[in-house]
């Protein structure tokens, strides 16, 4: 019973394997426009280690020799790929960007991570039940062209799960520019396996009953994931060179030779079965939770998705023991042309006296917090005129440990920020991916589309916004210590405790 129970909780599991397209040329095309239409192939020592489509399409191969590449392909540019760092810091400005969608993301060398969907396709499963929704559409492919049975549950986690997969290339798209494939399947193996199917930028769903045309298409026993060059070679010499053939060798045997716990991962991997989880690769960068609808289009229902949201995300901020240093709200306003990405933030640090309150009686601290997600909402959104969003979200960043003498103090939490730029701005679109205040100095002066509107209205509503007792914005605060405008719109209260601190 217990082992049947383990396989329906293995089958209700919902995995994207993302595989970027020839990552470190998609990279250097990034940082040099010009060679986007070339053939481009970047070098390390005599090796074309990867190449972009353009080359692809003149017979340059991965692992090419650098003199066989210029042979088969003159015209070939090449860039020296020795240097990691601007790799490695687009990796991991993907790895957090899928952060952001879902905490379960592991990474798998620069080009490649796995996301355990399954909490969001069961979210996005119960919207659609409730709202009475039963029709469903896949995005991308369906592995052997399947077809979809909508009356079967694990079908039907699946789709969504390549609406969500469609979402997380959407995102690498728009905002770090680049492409990629994935692939949708109940586990990591086989997610893995199908992402490659349809390249480059394109995404596969694989549905149970494909899963063993799959697994044996496999050419060789090494193309399996987790059977490396060492296991291959002993499994050639018992005359397994295949899936098929690994599938059928006697336990027993196999077990004797390459004993037991491996010969039972390998036999299970031949199958497709693989129940290992998704790793975190470290803490997360942040706490973050998100809430699609159809329709919000006044203050009050604003207000009351906020509160919806808070309890969740503080339990899971206390749980975490760290410290968020930087609270941010998104929205995103209804298009009927681009319906998944016009999302817009702000955000501002988090008030020292409520940076205190973090693990305490969360029902205490809700009512401040909506008082600030207010604020920010209300330098996106003019409320006197009419809108429609279909998303809100809250996001706690800047995470610290607890420091041990300073807690909470004006001057520990100060110290923190950046040195104050020209523009004195706190606040960044989205599209800046940065996790920390003490990373956005070098962002603070750029552009910044669409704020005109806000900023003019937030310079209107200044000269209404001081109440009687409260002192102007302190003169011992630069304008680089907290946003001067989310400091003046913040309740009455909160401005005279974090005056009172620093003074």
């Amino acid at each position: 019973h217990s082992k049947s129970a383990s396989a329906r909780r293995a089958a209700c599991r919902a995995i994207v394997h993302v595989d970027l397209d020839c990552f470190y040329a998609q990279v250097e095309m990034i940082r040099h426009p010009e060679l986007r239409d070339k053939p481009l192939g970047v070098q390390q020592k005599y090796i074309v280690v990867t190449c972009n489509y353009e080359a692809r399409k003149r017979g340059v191969k991965k692992m090419m020799s650098v003199k066989d590449a210029k042979e088969k392909c003159p015209q070939l540019i090449l860039v020296n790929g020795e240097d990691l760092t601007p790799y490695r810091e687009m990796s991991y400005k993907v790895t957090e960007l899928l952060g952001e969608f879902c905490p379960l993301v592991e990474r798998l060398g620069f080009d490649e991570n796995f996301v355990d969907i399954t909490e969001i396709v069961e979210k996005r499963l119960n919207q659609l039940q409730q709202s009475g929704c039963s029709r469903v559409c896949v995005s991308g492919h369906v592995y052997n062209n399947q077809a979809i049975n909508l009356h079967d549950a694990t079908h039907v986690r699946l789709v969504i799960g390549s609406r969500i997969a469609e979402e997380f290339r959407e995102a690498i798209h728009a905002r770090l520019g680049l492409t990629g494939c994935a692939g949708v399947a109940s586990n990591k193996l086989l997610s893995k396996l199908v992402s490659g199917t349809f390249k480059p930028n394109q995404q596969t769903v694989l549905l149970p009953e494909s899963s063993q045309d799959l697994i044996r298409s496999l050419e060789h026993i090494q193309k399996v994931p987790g059977i490396g060059y060492k296991t291959a070679k002993r499994l050639e010499t018992l005359g397994v060179r295949n899936v098929c053939d690994l599938q059928a060798f006697p336990s027993a045997v196999l077990e004797k030779e390459l004993g037991v716990s491996v010969a039972q991962r390998v036999q299970k991997l031949s199958y497709g079965e693989d129940d290992s989880p998704v790793m975190p690769s470290g803490p997360p960068q942040s706490f973050s939770d998100e809430d699609s609808f159809k329709k919000c289009s006044s203050e009050v229902e604003v207000k009351e998705k906020i509160e919806e949201l808070l309890p969740n995300l503080l339990d899971r901020v206390y749980k975490d023991g760290r410290q968020p240093h930087t609270v941010r709200l998104t929205i995103r306003r209804f298009s009927s042309t681009n319906k998944w990405f016009n999302r817009e933030s702000r955000q501002c640090p988090i008030p020292p006296h409520l940076i205190q309150k973090f693990g305490k009686e969360s029902s205490n601290v809700i009512s401040p917090w909506v008082d600030i997600l207010l604020k920010l909402f209300r330098k996106m959104i003019d409320v006197d005129l009419p809108f429609h969003l279909t998303l809100l979200g809250v996001c706690f960043s800047n995470l610290k440990d607890l420091p041990s003498s300073t807690k909470g103090s004006i001057g520990f939490y100060l110290k923190q920020m950046p040195p104050p730029s020209g523009s004195g701005k706190r606040v960044r679109e989205v599209e800046d991916v940065s996790q920390g205040e003490g990373s956005a100095s070098q962002n603070q002066n750029s552009n910044r589309t669409g704020t005109t509107k806000t900023r003019k209205l937030s310079e209107e509503k200044k000269s209404n916004v001081k109440k009687a007792g409260v002192p102007d914005f302190p003169s011992l605060l630069s304008p680089g210590d907290i946003d001067q405008e989310v400091f003046r719109e913040l309740p009455e209260d909160i401005q005279k405790e974090i005056f009172s601190e620093k003074t």
